[in-house]
């Protein structure tokens, strides 16, 4: 085999997927990053060139709608693709509810229409971006991958077994050449530890970090101070997470189709991450104490034991680098990718956080 593996990252100017791509050249891969920009800004493919430094020249960008074959088929064609990486789906839980078509017609069809393509292609290697919603309310915690699935939402359907890892299931068995593994992972926050050149800014936010906050749902919770724990991880160890899974898939080509879980395996409150963010900020964090929502679950996180086995991976970052990070991204970048000539990227005096897109501090997530 002559170069660098070549890596095919759908969706990748995404949050996750950009930071993956990064991650990726700095092991050694070429990265072709497939987007249709539906959620995402050619913008951050130009800041990614120049954080790749001297890999930039195994990096390029084609902009596609995953959901075509036509558009896609071309892109394996015309370059050696050794593996997919493959990020691109709608992940809006409220719009899900509201226009569940779109849902199942970008990440159910678009799935299918890349598994096809692929298969044409003969390519057979494949990291899939699942997501821990697919566990609903869990029955217990910490979460492993043996949990029943129950996805409450369609967001939640659409990456949940009875759907694609059902597929994706049903494919590696019908031909061994086929080797799967599917990333359920839980809350991704942070940004690149850069001078605030890559985070997340889609066209739609419904992250955490994105919306610091108006409303703390629930304090009576029997957590260590009421209220809902969560499993908080940096994007950068997510990054690595899709990196050793790559490697896994390379060295276990009998694989098949399996999940795992990428998480800490701790947990932090509500309010022990608006503290962190208070502190990584020197701002106050406005925020109002409501009651509990129907449905939310009282502490959500991972058991990383699988991952740790199976791809010698565990999360590295703490929450003060989570906020730190997001935070230096979010001064240098106070209109995200359409911010034309970020500001020095220092701490504002302390005070209360200026507003930014509010939104309420989901106990779900």
């Amino acid at each position: 085999m002559n170069g660098p593996q070549h890596i095919l990252v759908t969706g990748g100017l995404g949050f996750i997927g950009s930071h993956t791509a990064l991650s990726l050249l700095e092991a050694g891969y070429g990265v072709t990053i497939l987007d249709d920009l539906s959620n995402s800004y050619e913008e951050c493919f130009h800041r990614l060139k120049e954080l790749a430094g001297g890999h930039a020249a195994r990096l390029d960008f084609v902009k596609a709608d995953v959901r075509d074959k036509g558009q896609v088929l071309p892109v394996f064609r015309s370059r050696r693709i050794d593996a997919v990486i493959h990020f691109a789906a709608k992940k809006s839980v409220g719009e899900s509810v509201a226009d569940p078509l779109k849902y199942y017609d970008h990440n159910v069809g678009g799935t299918v229409a890349l598994l096809q393509a692929m298969q044409e292609a003969g390519c057979h290697q494949l990291v899939f971006s699942s997501s821990a919603c697919v566990y609903g309310e869990p029955e217990k915690v910490p979460i492993d991958e043996s949990a029943p699935l129950h996805a409450l939402n369609p967001y939640g359907r659409t990456k949940a077994s009875v759907m694609m890892e059902e597929v994706m299931g049903d494919v590696a068995a019908a031909d061994p050449r086929w080797c799967i593994l599917l990333l359920r992972y839980f809350n991704p926050v942070g940004a690149h530890p850069s001078a605030g050149r890559i985070g997340e800014h889609p066209q739609m936010p419904t992250n955490l970090m994105p919306c610091i906050t108006e409303a703390v749902y629930g304090t009576d919770y029997p957590t260590r101070d009421g209220t809902a724990l969560r499993d908080y991880i940096h994007v950068m160890d997510l990054a690595e997470g899709h990196v050793a899974a790559l490697r896994r898939l390379f060295a276990a080509p009998d694989l098949a189709c399996k999940p795992i879980n990428l998480g800490t395996g701790t947990g932090q409150t509500v309010m022990e991450m608006i503290k962190a963010f208070e502190e990584a900020s020197g701002r106050s964090v406005p925020r109002e104490l409501a009651g509990r929502r129907a449905g939310d679950a009282a502490a959500v996180y991972a058991s990383p034991q699988l991952a740790e086995a199976e791809l010698g991976w565990r999360a590295r970052r703490s929450l003060h680098d989570m906020c730190a990070d997001h935070w230096r991204w979010t001064v240098a970048n106070p209109q995200g990718f359409l911010t034309k000539a970020p500001p020095a990227v220092a701490a504002e005096p302390a005070g209360t956080m200026a507003a930014e897109p509010a939104g309420p501090l989901a106990a779900e997530m």
